[in-house]
């Protein structure tokens, strides 16, 4: 008999602000019943600084920037998006795809890395310090929330954005970080596009066609 995994819907909402995103994915997770069909939401957001449980003051950028400060509750520490950034949000049953969390960061991961081949760019983790590495300059960010066994938030993979707001922070908590994006490592496509082929990368490795 095949085996048939759990549904999966891939949405591609465009560019919302990050509040209404953040607020639709907790009640996704609050009401959703055991047959609810696991989704995939690829995205951009306006400008914004987003705050991890584990986000320490110090990292913090000045009131000059002019960006929004916002509290979440995903792991991690500080990080910007922005326009250009491809982001990908997995409202996934773990517990139902018999996935452990740290199965399903490297998932993520390889996932970023499974594009940058594509494109011919060899990329790394990092022990200790999630999200995935070109040389020394991280180009995709991760933090994950995941409650009664079910997660939300995901990965944001830097595309052809001005990465300049990232010199106001300590991203991810690493004082001096590099970052670079795909665009800068000769990888061509926009956000809409790099994101669609990471939404169907992670799909395709959750086991959908």
């Amino acid at each position: 008999m095949r085996f048939e995994p759990p549904p999966l819907l891939v949405k591609h909402l465009g560019r919302i602000e990050y509040v209404p995103a953040l607020q639709a994915m907790r009640a996704f997770t609050e009401n959703r019943g055991v047959d609810t069909a696991d989704e995939l939401w690829v995205l951009e957001h306006p400008p914004v600084y987003t705050l991890g449980v584990r986000s320490d003051p110090g990292h913090r950028p000045g009131a000059e920037s002019g960006i929004a400060i916002v509290h979440s509750n995903r792991g991690g520490e500080i990080t910007y998006h922005g326009p250009g950034q491809a982001i990908v949000y997995t409202l996934v049953d773990l517990a139902r795809r018999g996935l452990k969390v740290r199965e399903f960061v490297r998932m993520l991961e390889q996932s970023v890395i499974d594009v940058l081949v594509e494109g011919g760019v060899t990329a790394t983790r990092r022990a200790g310090a999630p999200g995935v590495y070109v040389g020394e300059a991280k180009v995709a960010a991760l933090g994950l929330r995941v409650s009664r066994g079910r997660a939300y938030h995901g990965i944001a993979l830097n595309v052809d954005m001005d990465l300049s707001p990232f010199l106001a922070i300590d991203p991810c908590g690493f004082p001096g970080l590099a970052v670079t994006q795909t665009r800068d490592l000769g990888i061509a496509g926009s956000a809409h596009t790099v994101g669609e082929r990471l939404g169907a990368t992670l799909a395709r490795k959750l086991g959908h066609a």
